[in-house]
């Protein structure tokens, strides 16, 4: 016999694993039309943001960048140390308390913070009529500015970084940390020269999703009074009406978040820890001296009460004693509106990450491994970004359209996908579908592939295999899922304010609008309501790290 008839037969790639290439294109469309667009020759409106706006553009971002980084890696990183590798009171309710600024929106943590300290607010109304003094015959911090945007920022953007550097700190080996002691190093110095070196990778990856979520910002610079690229695409999309500079615009800040990603990637530079032996116990905590454990909670507690305690309190204050005037039939739409498009896009990107996931599960191949890839890119890119690149081709396409069927037809299509609720949802899964994905693939990691053997042993096909053995027995990673997409899709502002039908308003549309006429009072009872859905996913995460 010979070895060709020896020779295993190859194995077939089914369609529906080939079928992955059209989601890596609809997944890329917004990218490549960005790109695209970008190329057409100046205007004047570009030549005027070029020569004008575009260095303060430039420069505020990366100010703003360098100080959230700052902040919110100190503070994720000191926080996440204290609780892992110290014991002092209230820590085991910090370990998940500490997550809970997930939960806020940045733009009404940046709102809350403003009306507190503004002019008018509660704090120097107090202090003036509490010493008398006028009102510049004292200092008093400004928020409105780049250094109150950065805390605020960071303040909420912090568990990033925590959650990456205490799942680090966990890893590491307790014999590292009794070493070190036993050389004479306190628990700060083990930290610095020790601990916190093995976790430059987590650390360096958890800033870089803040510096992503810093680059997509737009109601808090936008409130601040900052003006960025996410607020230059704004006025050049909406108040120039020049789509060409607002796609240039967009296209230099996907350049910045490729050298964000590039650095990222060059700052681990290929290297690896690994521990010397297998037989290791993770690190045990330290109990600290009662000075020491009151700062260590001072330490913890200040974060949680700057992103959280402060911010969530009072917006339940002003809604308590104002709130929104609106009639509930007129305010039902909005939370009506809001609740649709986070249930579309979580079950479309749940079933969009389930099909991805298992197609690269049971057949490895370059279009499922370049899926992930590209899918993964779409959340590193900024919501305004990706809104850019939606309108721009499903413009073409509906004057394309429309231009053809006058011409042939004498009827008119209208606009068929631009400023529709499908392009709405589409923006949506482009910018989330890779929090979906990570989570089903997290969920099917811990599969034991001994699972699908034993199925087909038995006689069910792959496809079979995976709906009555593997499906069910991933639903806790397909609801966490379709719960992280939920949320982030309720938060969303950047995308919903470009792409969203006219006269469609969500409920972080209606905190923007009245957040921008400094109608807060108003614009409490929204942020209290996407507030209550954003501590899902908190709970979701608090109840894994009891696990």
């Amino acid at each position: 016999m010979s070895a060709a008839n020896l020779a295993a037969p190859r194995r077939r790639v089914p369609l529906w694993v080939w079928l992955t290439w059209p989601a890596i294109l609809l997944i890329a469309l917004p990218l490549v039309a960005v790109l695209v667009a970008a190329m057409v020759p100046a205007s004047e409106v570009w030549r005027h943001i070029w020569q004008t706006s575009l260095p303060e553009l430039l420069a505020n971002t990366l100010i703003l960048g360098v100080l959230v980084a700052l902040m919110a890696g100190s503070a994720g990183a000191i926080t996440a140390w204290l609780v892992t590798a110290c014991r002092f009171p209230g820590r085991d309710i910090l370990q998940w308390a500490l997550l809970l600024p997930l939960a806020m929106p940045a733009y009404v943590n940046g709102y809350a913070w403003v009306w507190l300290m503004d002019v008018a607010g509660p704090l120097q109304s107090g202090l003036r009529a509490a010493t008398g003094w006028r009102y510049g015959g004292y200092w008093f911090p400004e928020m409105r500015g780049l250094t109150g945007a950065a805390v605020v920022l960071a303040m909420v953007l912090y568990p990033y970084v925590y959650l990456l550097c205490r799942a680090a700190f966990l890893a590491q080996s307790t014999c590292l940390v009794e070493v070190s002691r036993t050389l004479g190093y306190s628990l700060s110095r083990t930290f610095w020269h020790v601990a916190l070196p093995l976790a430059r990778p987590a650390l360096a990856a958890g800033v870089a999703l803040v510096l992503m979520e810093v680059l997509a910002d737009f109601g808090t610079v936008q409130h601040f009074g900052l003006r960025t690229f996410t607020t230059g695409i704004y006025e050049a999309w909406f108040a120039m009406a020049d789509r060409g500079a607002a796609s240039q615009l967009a296209a230099a800040l996907l350049l910045c978040v490729g050298l964000l990603l590039a650095l990222e990637q060059a700052s681990r530079g290929g290297r690896r820890f690994h521990p010397m032996t297998t037989r290791q116990s993770p690190v045990r905590p330290v109990a600290l001296p009662p000075g020491k454990a009151a700062l260590a909670l001072l330490a913890c507690a200040l974060p949680l009460t700057l992103g959280f305690l402060i911010p969530a309190g009072t917006m339940l204050s002003l809604a308590w004693r104002a709130g929104d005037v609106m009639e509930p039939s007129r305010f039902l739409p909005f939370l009506a509106n809001s609740l649709t498009l986070a249930a579309i896009t979580a079950v479309l990107a749940t079933a969009l990450a389930a099909w991805l996931a298992w197609a690269l599960r049971l057949h490895p191949s370059a279009p499922g491994r370049l899926a992930h890839r590209v899918v993964g890119l779409g959340y590193a890119i900024p919501g305004s970004v990706i809104a850019v690149g939606t309108l721009v081709p499903f413009g073409l396409f509906d004057n394309a359209l429309d231009g053809w069927l006058r011409a042939h037809w004498g009827v008119s299509s209208g606009l068929l996908l631009s400023g529709t609720v499908a392009a709405l949802v589409f923006a949506y899964l482009v910018r989330f579908l890779a929090v979906g994905l990570a989570a089903v693939d997290s969920g099917l990691a811990r599969l034991k592939p001994s699972f699908q053997a034993a199925a087909r042993s038995l006689g069910a096909g792959p496809a079979r295999a995976v709906w009555r053995v593997e499906l069910p027995l991933s639903r806790g990673a397909l609801l966490t899922a379709g719960i992280l997409v939920f949320v982030d899709t309720m938060k969303e502002l950047p995308a919903t304010l470009i792409v969203r039908p006219f006269d469609f308003d969500t409920l972080a549309v209606r905190i923007y609008n009245l957040a921008a006429d400094e109608r807060l009072s108003e614009a409490s009872t929204s942020a209290l309501l996407i507030l209550v859905v954003g501590l899902l996913p908190v709970g979701v995460l608090a109840r894994a790290m009891r696990t």
